[in-house]
């Protein structure tokens, strides 16, 4: 193929001679191979939170599914939330020392242990936080989201101290920035333009 003739009449997947014959065969009016469909407005990409969150819930109703007997989601409570998070354990690449490890509490243990694997208490904590909002986006109400319940609550801090007292690595809330008040501006005259309303 010449340098002049690179790149016309071919058709991805196929050999620059069979692309020749066949476009040989299609007079410039005949279109039908080349129509395109019409178009439609595309749909935005889902960020990847909304995907994640989209994952998650389908993979929540699944196992609601796979329960003997099945739950229905208008039936599920807190306690099928606690089921889950402890099913997926199994999963979990975060080693945990139980209390009689020679490494509890070390952070960087010198050897290999028989601990077991556990999801992470961040991990965890994100995936409530996207379920929660799952639950309410997909018809549920706030006052009856099992994601939101106390137990919840007290289940997660509970996995959070005893992984940071197994792992050796204290949990440190952080702590929110603190936006400095405005000064007030004087001009020799004391104004009160300045002063938060109340």
């Amino acid at each position: 193929m010449s340098s002049s003739t690179k790149g016309k009449d071919i058709v991805p997947g196929s050999s620059s001679s069979s692309s020749r014959s066949a476009s040989a065969n299609y007079a410039p009016s005949d279109h039908r191979h080349l129509a395109q469909p019409p178009s439609q407005p595309q749909p935005q990409p889902l960020s990847r939170y909304e995907s994640q969150k989209r994952r998650d819930w389908n993979t929540f109703g699944q196992y609601l599914r796979n329960q003997r007997p099945p739950v229905a989601l208008s039936q599920c409570n807190f306690n099928h939330v606690l089921e889950f998070l402890r099913y997926l354990d199994q999963f979990g690449k975060t080693k945990v020392h139980l209390q009689g490890c020679l490494f509890f509490g070390q952070s960087e243990p010198p050897g290999p242990c028989t601990c077991p694997l556990r999801q992470a208490w961040g991990s965890l904590d994100a995936l409530i936080g996207r379920l929660r909002a799952a639950y309410e986006e997909n018809g549920g109400l706030p006052e009856t989201n099992p994601f939101a319940s106390g137990a919840i609550r007290v289940y997660l801090r509970e996995v959070r101290d005893s992984q940071a007292k197994a792992r050796g690595i204290p949990y440190k809330k952080k702590k929110k920035k603190r936006h400095p008040l405005m000064k007030p501006q004087f001009n020799g005259e004391t104004s009160n333009n300045n002063l938060p309303m109340q």
